[in-house]
C-alpha cells in the first residue's frame, strides 16, 4: 500500500478512528494488525520474512539480557545478527555477489557458476533489519533491557508508518511510547495532519513531476547530452530529496495524529555548508546509525590520521552498498567518503585561501559559497545514484558540457516545466525561512482560522497540481 493511493486515504483515517474508540491497553492489536495488512498489500507472502525476524530477535534479546557468559552472549548476538543479515544478504545482494564472482571463477577455470536467482527484493527489508539489529546491539552493549511483551516488540518491528523507508527508529525512542497511552489532541493531531500534508506535496507535486523529466533522460541518457542531462540531474537532487523527506513526514505525521513521535529523518540539507554538514541533515536515521554502529566500533576519529581516514571511507563504502546492490551505489558511498577526507586534509589550505580572497570577513557571501560548493558536489554524486550501471554514469559525467545536439524539448509541455521549476523554488524559499526564522514554529502560533486556511491552500494544490499515478517512493528499492 502506497501512501499515496486511494487505499492508503481510506485505510488511515480508519485505523485512528478504531485506535481512538479502543481501550487503550488493546490498541497495540490494532496497530499491529493494520501493520501487518499494511505490508501484506504489497506482498503477502514476505510477511513471514518480518515476523521471522522478529521472532528471532525477542528471543535473542531476552536470552543475551539473562546471560551472564560472555561466550554465550556473543553467540546469541551472532545469532541475531546472521539470522538478519544473512536473510538480507540473501534477497538484497546473491544475485550482486554471483555477477561478479562468476567471471573471477571463469577467469581460474573453475567452471561452476554461483546460481542467480529470480525474485522479489522484499519492501522495507534494508530498514527493518537495521532497526532490529539495533535492538539486539544495544541489549547486548547492556544500554537497555529486553522488551518482553511479543506483541509490542513485533509492533516496534511492524510499525506500518515507518515500515518500508523509514525513519530508522531506534528502540529506546519507540518502544517505550507503546507502553503510553494517548488521548486525542486536537493540537497535535492537526500538527500531524499538516506535517502530512506538506510530505504530499513534496511526493505529488513536485518529486513526481520531476520524475517524468529525469526518467525520460536517464532511462536513454545517450540519447543525450550538455543541457538535457544537466536539467535532469538538477531535477532529480529535488525528485529523491522531496520523494523520500515526503515520505518520512508523511510517516512523522501519521504517527504523531496518534501520538507517537518518531525521530526526524531530513533538516534541510540542501543548505548544507559542507559534506560533514549534509550528513547531519540528510537520512539522520540512517547517518546516525552508521555512525553508532560502523564508525564508532571501527574507532571513529579518536584514531590516527590514517585510521580515521580508512573508517570514514568504510563507512560511507558500506552505507554506499546499504542503498543498492550495483558498484554504483558504491562509487557514490565512496564519493561522499573521499569529500570527507580530502576536506579534512585540505582545510588549513582552504582557511588560509579563503582569508587571502577577503572571504572569510563576508561571513554571509562565505556561507553562500559554501552551500553552491556543497550543492554541486552533492550532484555530482547523485549521477552515480541515479544512473542503472556505471558505463551510463560517466557518459552523463563525460557529456554533461556537450551542446551539440541531443537536447531535450522541455518546453514541449509548458506548464508542466513551469510548475515544476515554481515548486522547486517554493521548496527553496520554505526551506530558507525555516533556516533563518523557524517558520514552522510561527506558524503553529497563527490563529486558528489562518492555520486552516493555510492547510485547505495546500491541500488544494496536492490536488490540482498533484500527479496522482501513484508512483512508488524511491526508497522503497532499498
Amino acid at each position: 500500500m502506497l501512501f499515496n493511493s486511494l487505499e492508503f486515504i481510506i485505510f488511515f483515517p480508519i485505523v485512528v478512528a478504531l485506535y481512538f474508540i479502543m481501550a487503550p491497553k488493546y490498541r497495540w492489536i490494532l496497530l499491529l494488525f493494520a501493520s501487518y495488512y499494511f505490508y501484506m498489500c504489497w506482498n503477502y507472502k514476505y510477511i513471514v520474512l518480518i515476523a521471522f525476524s522478529t521472532v528471532i530477535d525477542y528471543i535473542a534479546g531476552i536470552l543475551l539480557h539473562h546471560s551472564k557468559r560472555k561466550g554465550s552472549r556473543v553467540f546469541y548476538l551472532l545469532a541475531s545478527l546472521a539470522t538478519n543479515l544473512g536473510l538480507l544478504f540473501f534477497y538484497k545482494y546473491w544475485n550482486f555477489f554471483a555477477e561478479n564472482v562468476n567471471p573471477v571463477l571463469d577467469n581460474f577455470n573453475i567452471f561452476r557458476d554461483v546460481p542467480i536467482y529470480q525474485y522479489l527484493l522484499p519492501v522495507g527489508i534494508s530498514f527493518y533489519t537495521f532497526q532490529t539489529l539495533s535492538y539486539t546491539i544495544d541489549i547486548f552493549k547492556r544500554q537497555r533491557e529486553p522488551e518482553y511483551h511479543f506483541g509490542k516488540f513485533a509492533l516496534f518491528v511492524s510499525f506500518f508508518p515507518q515500515l518500508v523507508a523509514g525513519p530508522i527508529e531506534r528502540s529506546v525512542n519507540l518502544l517505550p511510547q507503546f507502553h503510553k497511552h494517548f488521548t486525542f489532541d486536537y493540537e497535535r493531531i492537526k500538527s500531524g495532519i499538516l506535517q502530512m500534508a506538506w510530505g504530499f506535496f513534496k511526493k505529488v507535486v513536485i518529486a513526481d513531476r520531476l520524475a517524468e523529466y529525469v526518467n525520460l533522460v536517464y532511462e536513454n541518457p545517450h540519447d543525450y547530452t550538455g543541457g538535457s542531462l544537466i536539467i535532469a540531474t538538477f531535477f532529480f537532487a529535488f525528485q529523491i530529496y522531496c520523494d523520500f523527506s515526503g515520505y518520512s513526514d508523511i510517516a512523522i505525521g501519521s504517527a504523531k495524529v496518534m501520538g507517537y513521535d518518531l525521530m526526524t529523518n531530513f533538516k534541510r540539507p540542501y543548505l548544507a555548508v559542507n559534506i560533514q554538514d549534509f550528513w547531519r541533515r540528510w537520512h539522520i536515521s540512517l547517518s546516525t546509525w552508521f555512525r553508532d554502529y560502523v564508525y564508532i566500533p571501527l574507532g571513529g576519529s579518536r584514531v590516527a590520521k590514517w585510521r580515521w581516514h580508512f573508517n570514514t571511507m568504510v563507512t560511507f563504502l558500506v552505507s554506499g552498498l546499504w542503498h543498492g546492490a550495483e558498484w554504483t551505489f558504491v562509487i557514490w558511498g565512496g564519493l561522499h567518503g573521499a569529500y570527507l577526507v580530502i576536506a579534512k586534509i585540505s582545510d588549513t589550505l582552504r582557511a588560509k585561501f579563503n582569508t587571502s580572497i577577503g572571504l572569510l570577513q563576508r561571513p554571509g557571501l562565505h556561507r553562500i559559497v559554501q552551500i553552491l560548493i556543497t550543492f554541486v558536489l552533492v550532484i555530482f554524486g547523485w549521477i552515480f545514484f541515479r544512473a542503472d550501471n556505471t558505463s551510463e554514469a560517466f557518459y552523463v559525467i563525460r557529456n554533461f558540457f556537450n551542446f551539440q545536439g541531443g537536447e531535450l524539448n522541455l518546453f514541449r509541455v509548458p506548464a508542466d516545466f513551469i510548475i515544476a521549476f515554481a515548486a522547486i523554488g517554493l521548496l527553496i524559499f520554505i526551506e530558507i525561512l525555516e533556516e533563518q526564522i523557524q517558520l514552522y514554529e510561527k506558524l503553529t502560533k497563527l490563529k486558528r482560522p489562518v492555520k486552516w486556511i493555510l492547510l485547505i491552500l495546500l491541500t488544494l494544490a496536492i490536488f490540482i497540481l498533484g500527479m496522482w499515478e501513484s508512483q512508488d517512493f524511491l526508497y522503497f528499492q532499498f
